[in-house]
């Protein structure tokens, strides 16, 4: 193994960051689809308002579904963040790149989990965005500024990269985001010479196809994975939590920049899901975030992976 400059401080500080924070809700869930291995790291977690997501929502009609799982509408959510790693032959590809140190004090927990999984990041093949958010992208780089994932090739929808580069982005976010847009430019123009856009369709490592779902973010991306006859779809935030967005798909969140279309494609992701029965890989879902789809009488049902 070559030992640069590079290596021996990002090995420092992932063991800065093991001894000096908290104990994280580190998960890590395994997926075999054919010769494909799919992995879910933890990156800590989000200390979010409930407003931010039930804020849209019919407020009368809403509390009954929150009661169904225990949730306060008034208490802080804290939703996990779970990382995908891919393995595949000689690709080892990372599906976005979490938080990095300077987004929530709660995330930014990937090279804690990298470590105790016993993976380098020097060895990350790809490093693949569902989308430009800081829990997504804000951990590409290091706390010198350089690609964290120094060996790798990063890629982005071309949509979705276009959008966080132009500069009226900042202006018409919202004033919310307005940090989200400058962050994101920040890293982008790092990663920016040795970038890879993608569309709809394309396939972006063997066996991955790229999904649009747009509504998260204007070019928000989903991720059909295939092995044989088994598939399993990543799904970022195009299906935000296990809760709310699989009871009541149809209504909006406060979470999503463009709510009405994010709602529209969470259906048609619903209904995708459920007829080709596609095993499904979530940013923000519970139990490690691997698990199945199940149809209920009103709504949808997140049946984690045992």
């Amino acid at each position: 193994m070559l030992i640069t400059r590079r290596r021996l401080m990002a090995t420092a500080s992932a063991a800065l960051a093991a001894t000096s924070l908290p104990r994280r809700g580190w998960t890590q869930t395994t997926l075999t689809l054919g010769e494909t291995e799919i992995i879910t790291l933890s990156d800590g977690w989000l200390d979010l308002p409930a407003d931010m997501i039930f804020g849209p929502m019919p407020q009368d009609d809403l509390a009954p579904v929150l009661a169904q799982f225990g949730i306060d509408p008034t208490a802080p959510l804290t939703p996990p963040c779970n990382l995908t790693l891919l393995r595949r032959g000689d690709t080892l590809a990372l599906f976005d790149a979490g938080s990095g140190t300077q987004f929530s004090p709660n995330a930014g927990a990937l090279p804690e989990a990298l470590e105790a999984a016993g993976i380098d990041p020097f060895d990350i093949t790809h490093v693949i965005f569902t989308h430009g958010h800081p829990d997504h992208l804000w951990g590409v780089l290091d706390d010198f500024d350089e690609p964290y994932f120094a060996n790798a090739e990063h890629m982005m929808g071309g949509a979705e990269f276009d959008y966080w580069m132009d500069d009226a982005t900042v202006g018409n976010i919202g004033e919310a985001r307005a940090s989200f847009a400058v962050g994101a430019k920040r890293r982008l123009e790092v990663i920016e010479s040795g970038l890879t856009r993608f569309g709809d369709g394309d396939e972006v490592v063997p066996g991955v196809a790229a999904v649009l779902t747009a509504g998260h973010t204007p070019g928000h991306m989903a991720f059909l994975i295939g092995d044989g006859a088994d598939t399993a779809m990543v799904l970022g935030d195009a299906i935000g939590n296990d809760h709310v967005a699989f009871a009541r798909p149809a209504w909006l969140s406060g979470s999503d920049q463009d709510a009405g279309a994010a709602a529209a494609t969470r259906m048609a992701l619903f209904d995708r899901i459920t007829a080709d029965d596609v095993t499904i890989v979530g940013f923000h879902l519970g139990q490690g975030g691997i698990g199945k789809v199940e149809a209920r009488t009103e709504g949808y049902g997140f049946v984690p992976m045992t």
